[in-house]
């Protein structure tokens, strides 16, 4: 059974409004499309370390910018699963229709999944984890992608030991806190140990964006 749900606080932000500005972002400007490109890219060869992807459940989903890659590599049946409805209701709006028709939208939190156990066999998760600080939280996560994947979950994260860590933390030092930190870069030995502490999991590998230069790294996490 999932575990009570964790609402994080910048979750909240995403209402009607917020959610279609974040679809907008991704379609504008050249630096955008490179990004997006150069992220779908990594993205596209963690798939390609998995063995199983009939069925997935993109959590969170957003606004579907990943559906196409998904869909190209052999996804059959999609749930598309974020906390925020309005999200979901971009995402059924602004994706054709071939997708959304073999796609269920579910609201729900990653805190506390509401699917059963084993009943998906890829949960692919990006850009949430370098949004959690809190180990305790991370693990919360981990435990219950490792209940409901049949096969493997894939996740990104920001991790340290390369160009952009560094010059990040040095920022971080340097700036004034005025609030909630939403943002956080997770040394990559302390989230592969969260990742062997959690049963049901193992780390398949992993791929950067670009290795000793970005954050960015997705790892692909076996189900056992």
């Amino acid at each position: 059974m999932p575990p009570e749900e964790k609402i994080l606080p910048f979750s909240l932000k995403y209402n009607a409004e917020h959610s279609q500005a974040y679809f907008d972002k991704h379609q504008d400007g050249m630096g955008r499309r490179v990004s997006n490109y150069l992220e779908q890219r990594m993205v596209g060869k963690a798939l390609q370390l998995t063995t199983n992807v009939s069925s997935c459940l993109d959590l969170p989903c957003g606004t579907g910018r990943f559906w196409d890659l998904l869909f190209s590599s052999g996804v059959q049946d999609l749930t598309a699963a974020d906390y925020s409805q309005d999200m979901l209701d971009v995402a059924a709006r602004v994706r054709p229709l071939d997708q959304t028709k073999k796609t269920t939208m579910l609201k729900t939190s990653a805190f506390a999944i509401d699917l059963p156990d084993q009943s998906i066999d890829l949960v692919f998760c990006m850009r949430l984890i370098h949004h959690v600080g809190d180990p305790e939280d991370r693990k919360t996560i981990l435990k219950e992608f490792a209940r409901v994947a049949r096969s493997e979950t894939l996740v990104s994260l920001w991790v340290d030991g390369n160009y952009q860590a560094s010059r990040r933390k040095k920022h971080e030092q340097r700036r004034v806190r005025t609030g909630y930190q939403n943002r956080f870069i997770i040394p990559a030995t302390q989230f592969e140990d969260e990742v062997a502490s959690t049963p049901g999991l193992e780390i398949g590998g992993h791929v950067d964006l670009f290795p000793g230069i970005s954050m960015w790294r997705t790892y692909v996490l076996k189900s056992v």
